[in-house]
C-alpha cells in the first residue's frame, strides 16, 4: 500500500499526480488539492477550477482577478 504525502494515510487505492518532475501521492484529491492547487492572490481560496492567470499571478475568478487590478477579464456572472 502507498502512504499519502500530506496525511500520511496508509490506502490501497492512493494514486499519484506527476507536475513537472515532481510526483505526489494521495489517498485522496482533497489531499491532492491542498498540496497542489494554486491559491488565489485575492481571496485566498484554492484553485480547483481553470482560474484565471495574469502575468504568474492566480486569481480562482474574473471577480478577485478584477479586484486586484486585473484589466479584461469578466465571467458570465452579473
Amino acid at each position: 500500500m502507498a502512504r499519502c504525502d500530506l496525511c500520511g494515510n496508509e490506502y490501497d487505492k492512493a494514486f499519484t499526480v506527476t507536475q513537472g518532475n515532481v510526483t505526489r501521492t494521495f489517498d485522496s484529491f482533497e489531499c491532492a488539492i491542498h498540496v497542489m492547487a494554486p491559491v488565489c492572490a485575492h481571496c485566498g481560496c484554492r484553485i480547483v477550477g481553470h482560474g484565471i492567470e495574469n502575468r504568474g499571478v492566480f486569481y480562482c475568478c474574473a471577480h478577485c482577478a478584477k479586484t486586484a487590478g486585473v484589466a479584461g477579464v469578466r465571467d458570465r456572472a452579473a
